[in-house]
């Protein structure tokens, strides 16, 4: 059974006599936000991760729920993947970043972070109601939701089972990606699930000697695809050295220049 006062989405739900939504009455989450793309390999974990650390930063409380049950990378790009969550059994306690960033994945709970989960849908899909229902978030600003690739079972459980504010689409500067990214615009479309806009990964790379933009492709492709699922291009990050050497050490310190890109982001989304 829901609890509504416990709800982001309280007072705004078109029925409640439907609702498939169970919260934790002791958690008290402002907003939600997926971060999906449809497509594998265009960066959206680690725009998870640049995200939930720029609002860290600007002094909000937030956390991470990586949705990704058979391909976790959350804890490694936080720099957590030697930690484990605590359960009582009940109640499950999220690892907590040394920025006070929650976090919660399935690595945190198997011995090693090599170990595969082999698991049908229906429990792929139950851990990640377990994930928002029985873990411990508390207090928090922001809530981001690392949506595993595709439209299948996870997406639907999580546009179903947890009321989102809305999703932000991670897609890079290609045909192939951008026809795959609008199956996941239209699936959230179709479910009433607000797009926010999209982040364009690996958008461009910068010149070391005159910092000039060098486009990989000519960005046609990208705005017809932005105009044709009336979409907001919410920002362009990068191909650099930097984003690339988040997925060995993790998020630490970022440049001006793409802490400057990250902040606009944010303010369209928060």
């Amino acid at each position: 059974m829901s609890n509504c006062n416990s709800c982001p989405s309280k007072n705004s739900c078109s029925s409640k006599a439907t609702c498939n939504i169970e919260n934790n009455p002791n958690n008290k989450i402002k907003k939600i936000i997926g971060i999906m793309s449809g497509k594998g390999g265009v960066g959206k974990s680690t725009v998870t991760v640049l995200l939930a650390k720029k609002l860290n930063k600007m002094g909000y409380k937030v956390g991470i729920l990586d949705s990704d049950i058979t391909g976790p990378s959350i804890p490694r790009l936080m720099g957590l993947q030697n930690e484990r969550a605590f359960s009582t059994g009940k109640d499950i306690y999220p690892v907590e970043s040394i920025d006070n960033i929650k976090t919660m994945s399935i690595n945190f709970m198997v011995d090693n972070e090599n170990q595969p989960i082999v698991w049908k849908g229906p429990m792929v899909g139950n851990a990640v109601k377990q994930f928002y229902k029985d873990v411990m978030w508390g207090e928090l600003d922001y809530l981001l939701i690392d949506m595993p690739p595709g439209t299948g079972d996870v997406a639907l459980t999580v546009m179903q089972s947890i009321p989102l504010s809305g999703v932000v689409m991670v897609s890079v500067p290609q045909d192939m990606i951008s026809m795959i990214v609008s199956k996941a615009v239209s699936m959230a479309k179709m479910l009433n699930v607000n797009v926010l806009g999209v982040v364009e990964n690996m958008s461009y790379i910068q010149c070391p000697d005159c910092s000039k933009k060098i486009k990989l492709f000519d960005g046609e492709e990208t705005n017809k695809f932005l105009s044709d699922m009336n979409l907001n291009l919410l920002g362009e990050l990068p191909m650099t050295k930097e984003i690339v050497n988040i997925t060995h050490h993790g998020v630490t310190e970022v440049s001006d220049e793409l802490d400057l890109i990250l902040t606009n982001i944010v303010d369209k989304i928060k």
